[in-house]
């Protein structure tokens, strides 16, 4: 397939800015197997999964990743930190008017009158820098002095205390991630309790969601395209929870694709394995799913890996027509807007 076999006409408008007055406010746009539409809202949710199917979340929390430093010439500079290395030594994005050298220093400036942060580019892998910091702390230090919350690349207006919450899921636990697990971001404690009183169990994985998520695909065919690495893990109970759930006829439901790509990628021996791991699973149309099979996800970006992933899991004809609808109808688009609800076809 190519890449431009998944675009779609988005106005511009339809990117959402800012999240529902409520998290379970949002829009839900349900997709039956047979590809019936129907437009329902958030807080039908609970009403849409059967008593004895498995809920799962991500329990990753966003990290204050993006930092702003300066060469020692006065350059400006910006990082978003993918992943924590160690105490002092991270893998990250660069922005820079010319790409700094292995040596290269970067300065993040801190308090009036205390010397800046010093950053030490060691090399780089792929499109990311090894960085070292070369001064007292640590990164994670840094990041919770001056580092900002990494809102994603079309959201227009700078993060403030609105955004420290609600670009956080409720059940965020595990510190690791660039980005939100965004599907999670509609669920409250009214929505999660109306859950539990039908029967449904929940449980958790942690996937670190990274800067790649946002990446656009280089090629033009899809085959050739290279996913970022993500990290995951995956407890042994979740295992033992998923295989009682299928056991006894109950369905998984994935919220998010962040949970889904966590899962299959545990099971592409064919068992499902827990334990840690890293994946760079890239699903698209042909993939055979082994653990999902409802997911809840948010709408994606033209030509993105997500919306193949989403087209892999529903049928391609069948997603683009339902964003199609979505559009349509003035669904809220990405990070903040609305929700789609799919079922694993075939």
């Amino acid at each position: 397939m190519r890449r431009s076999d998944f675009n779609y006409e988005l106005p511009p408008e339809l990117i959402a800015q800012f999240p529902a007055e409520r998290r379970s406010a949002s829009r839900l746009l349900e997709l039956a197997p047979n590809g019936t539409l129907a437009d329902r809202q958030m807080r039908d949710f609970a009403s849409l999964i059967e008593p004895g199917d498995l809920l799962i979340f991500n329990d990753t929390r966003v990290i204050p990743a993006r930092l702003f430093g300066r060469k020692p010439t006065g350059g400006r500079v910006e990082i978003l930190i993918e992943r924590l290395l160690g105490e002092r030594e991270a893998l990250a994005q660069v922005g820079a008017s010319k790409t700094p050298k292995p040596g290269g220093e970067i300065l993040i400036d801190l308090a009036d009158g205390e010397a800046p942060a010093v950053l030490v580019m060691i090399d780089r892998q792929d499109d990311m820098f090894r960085l070292q910091l070369h001064s007292a702390g640590s990164f994670e230090r840094l990041m919770e002095r001056v580092g900002r919350l990494p809102l994603p690349p079309y959201i227009e207006h700078a993060p403030g205390g609105f955004d420290a919450e609600r670009y956080q899921t409720v059940f965020a636990a595990k510190p690791g991630a660039v980005a939100a697990p965004t599907a999670g971001l509609h669920f409250d404690d009214t929505l999660l309790a109306d859950l539990n009183s039908r029967g449904v169990r929940t449980a958790t994985l942690t996937l670190h969601v990274g800067a790649g998520t946002f990446q656009p695909l280089r090629v033009d065919d899809v085959s050739e395209h290279r996913m970022h690495a993500e990290r995951y893990e995956i407890s042994p109970e979740l295992c033992e929870a998923i295989v009682r759930t299928k056991a006894r006829g109950g369905r998984v439901v994935a919220v998010g694709t962040t949970v889904t790509r966590a899962l299959e990628s545990a099971a592409l021996s064919g068992t499902l394995q827990s334990g840690a791991g890293e994946t760079r699973l890239f699903i698209t149309p042909g993939y055979r799913f082994n653990v999902v099979d409802r997911l809840l996800t948010n709408f994606h970006l033209p030509e993105s890996t997500l919306l193949m992933l989403v087209s892999a899991f529903a049928g391609y004809e069948r997603i683009m027509a339902a964003y199609r609808h979505a559009v349509q109808q003035r669904y809220r688009f990405f990070s903040y807007g609305d929700a789609m609800l799919l079922t694993r076809q075939g």
